[in-house]
């Protein structure tokens, strides 16, 4: 399905300054490639694209991560996981691409290529050819007052770091709108995400744990393209 894309909803990747200078380039570490649906369950389209989003969401070096917008919610039913916030990501993403529509479902693989949510063969071809990317390690780790977060490595300059809280399972009865009678099953649902500010290379950065039950931690470059991702 497509829309319009909101040019005021747009969520700056604004700049932050990590390290001076680019890391050199050097073999692609083992992390986890970012696989980002944006998702509706007012989207008649959506649920084949939620189901594939479950399969990647138990699969070792994926971490898959379902964004629900807010703009199909007119449609009859208001999706009780959607945010603007969830929109503006999404929006983003087409302003740095130049694209002047966005779509459900949408996953983007990496901050770096998209593809129709429910297009396995395009979602395993991008996520075969993510896993050949160079990367910053990042760690994430539970601490007694919340959380530990560290980049082991240098990143590019306006490079932004990103906490990420998502639930693992919801099960919805969808009364209304397109989806309407359909039970419909969420994984890796996102509830929040943070912009966590001051961190420098090697050094543990502190943080609250986020909405949702689980979290995870993102090192993105100021063109979107994830350089280093790590699960709780």
């Amino acid at each position: 399905m497509l829309r319009p894309l909101f040019g005021t909803a747009l969520l700056a990747f604004t700049a932050l300054t990590a390290a001076p200078g680019v890391a050199a380039p050097g073999p692609a570490t083992a992390r986890p490639v970012v696989v980002e649906l944006f998702t509706s369950q007012g989207c008649s389209s959506c649920p084949p694209a939620d189901a594939l989003l479950s399969t990647l969401a138990d699969r070792p070096g994926v971490l898959a991560l379902a964004f629900h917008v807010d703009y199909w919610n007119r449609l009859g039913w208001v999706d009780p996981f959607s945010g603007a916030w969830a929109t503006a990501r999404q929006n983003t993403y087409a302003a740095q691409w130049g694209a002047d529509q966005v779509y459900t479902p949408q996953a983007v693989i990496d901050g770096a290529t998209d593809a129709v949510g429910s297009d396995r063969s395009a979602l395993e071809t991008a996520i075969t050819a993510a896993k050949a990317d160079p990367s910053v390690p990042v760690a994430i780790t539970a601490a007694a007052d919340g959380l530990q977060v560290t980049v082991n490595g240098a990143a590019p300059a306006g490079s932004v770091l990103w906490l990420v809280g998502f639930d693992d399972r919801h099960e919805t009865q969808v009364r209304r709108g397109e989806n309407a009678g359909h039970r419909l099953v969420d994984r890796n649902v996102v509830r929040s995400l943070t912009r966590l500010d001051g961190w420098t290379p090697g050094n543990a950065l502190s943080a609250a744990r986020p909405a949702g039950d689980q979290a995870a931690v993102l090192l993105q470059a100021a063109d979107g393209h994830i350089l280093g991702a790590a699960r709780l």
